[in-house]
């Protein structure tokens, strides 16, 4: 019987052996171009704001509400992929990520930029679980350090050269380019994706096998308690305490009610948005916890160490682009070389390792004062970058490896929608502490001029972020290597 054209087992006939790496090196490129529009705003935040004559807390939203809508839209991703698989779904996201920088590039209004993010962030959350399902199904154990490799230092490379292609745009052209830069990606991923790409859903099975049921509520919860917590946060610094609080108490009885949800579809035999028996799988509570911890310090110092270098420190975006290229070439190469032995390692002990590594970065902030050498910033910044070298390639493979590979699609939404919390929640935190320790030390980000005050303001929230590092460390101890689960491939 002659395969379905497009389906996994007409690709891999036609393409043998070769056809994962070749799925996996198409979904690069779209997550090089996702995660690239999740950063590469940040260079031009500061310029953003003056044309738009906007304060900090306002600036903060262009990156928390990208990562509102990834983090949400995360969550979809098992059910996009068993109702449409895995082409069309991946495909719709490339395209909706392609419009969005399109529009965000020629808004003339903030609401309309915002709205773009919004688009850019709902499709850049479902393409970024995919490749963690691709590798964990596609490839044998002995294959998935390679396969990490690979995928991590390809999609690092982007986001590492990116700032400093922006930084030179933004100094050039306007923050406008920035928005523009993911469209080759977008282009170049979907001519790939029509070629090699399957149509069908995990498992190799047809799309739309049993009609899959979105678990509507229990998003609408998910969504609405991210919501309320992060303009909680917000409301909070501002001094209506009132309202925060309410905020704050309906983002926990949202969270409250989303787990009793689902408990109860799990119990009626429904499929939930989340299967919470993920967790009692330790490799992966414990995964998912530093995840969330480790967000909140990776998202929340990527959006506070461009603001530092050119507001604390008053260095161009072109400046602040080439001293965050070394860090974001040597955070590439590192992955390179531990994602390969991600899966012969011990996953507790690298993550940990990555975790002081980044905490350490943080806490050397201290020292840098305006007359501190450029060079200094790049080391710090390379030692960081070390650090996210050794967590990155190495968390998600780690918790997930001894699930079933049934639940391997839910296990990566999870995973990465917990991250993506703490990112979100990092953001909004990092830009509400700034403010406040700017108050409290009698400086601004308005003047003209850096001032002591003024880095002494940033001092005190990288002082918190390493402190968040070490609360990490003490999950990240936990996760031990079960016993080896070995996908063959994706059926």
């Amino acid at each position: 019987m002659t395969a379905e054209r497009g389906s996994l087992a007409e690709l891999q006939g036609r393409y043998g052996t070769r056809h994962r790496w070749l799925m996996l090196t198409t979904v690069m490129i779209g997550s090089m171009a996702a995660i690239m529009s999740s950063t590469i705003m940040n260079v031009g935040i500061p310029d953003m704001s003056l044309q738009f004559g906007i304060g900090q807390d306002q600036a903060q939203w262009v990156s928390s509400s990208f990562m509102v809508a990834m983090t949400v839209s995360m969550l979809t991703t098992p059910w996009l992929l068993a109702r449409f698989g895995y082409r069309m779904t991946y495909m719709a996201c490339m395209v909706l990520l392609m419009l969005g920088g399109i529009a965000g590039g020629l808004s003339a209004d903030y609401n309309l930029v915002l709205i773009a993010r919004v688009a850019e962030g709902l499709a850049a959350g479902v393409v970024q679980p995919i490749p963690a399902i691709i590798i964990l199904r596609a490839f044998d154990t002995s294959e998935q350090g390679r396969a990490n490799s690979f995928f991590g230092m390809g999609v690092v490379l982007a986001p590492a050269i990116g700032p400093s292609i922006g930084g030179l745009l933004v100094d050039l052209l306007s923050w406008r380019s920035l928005f523009f830069m993911v469209v080759p990606f977008c282009i170049a991923s979907l001519w790939m994706a029509v070629r090699y790409v399957p149509t069908t859903a995990p498992g190799g099975v047809s799309a739309n096998h049993g009609k899959p049921t979105l678990d509507w509520r229990g998003l609408l919860l998910a969504a609405a308690g991210t919501l309320c917590l992060l303009n909680g946060l917000v409301m909070l610094h501002s001094g209506h305490y009132l309202g925060a609080f309410l905020l704050m108490g309906a983002a926990l009885a949202c969270i409250a009610s989303f787990i009793a949800w689902q408990r109860m579809q799990m119990t009626h035999g429904e499929s939930p948005l989340m299967n919470l028996a993920l967790f009692t799988h330790r490799p992966f509570a414990m995964g998912t916890m530093v995840a969330f911890i480790y967000g909140i310090a990776m998202f929340g110092s990527t959006y506070l160490i461009p603001v530092y270098l050119q507001l604390g420190l008053g260095l161009s975006p072109s400046h602040v682009g080439t001293l965050m290229l070394p860090s974001g070439l040597l955070l590439a190469f590192t992955i390179a070389i531990v994602g390969r032995y991600s899966s012969t390692h011990p996953t507790h002990l690298l993550v940990s390792f990555g975790l002081v590594l980044l905490a350490m970065s943080f806490a050397l902030m201290l020292v840098v004062n305006l007359q501190t050498a450029l060079w200094v910033l790049v080391v710090f910044a390379i030692l960081g970058r070390i650090g996210l070298g050794f967590i990155l390639p190495s968390l998600n493979i780690g918790a997930m490896r001894s699930l079933d590979k049934n639940w391997v699609p839910q296990g990566a939404s999870a995973i990465n929608f917990l991250r993506m919390l703490g990112g979100a929640s990092g953001v909004s935190l990092c830009g509400i502490l700034l403010e406040w320790r700017l108050a409290v030390h009698g400086e601004s980000l308005t003047n003209s001029a850096p001032s002591a005050a003024r880095l002494a303001a940033f001092d005190d929230v990288f002082v918190i972020l390493a402190s968040v590092c070490a609360l990490a460390l003490l999950a990240a101890w936990h996760i031990r290597e079960p016993h080896h689960h070995t996908p063959a491939s994706l059926d």
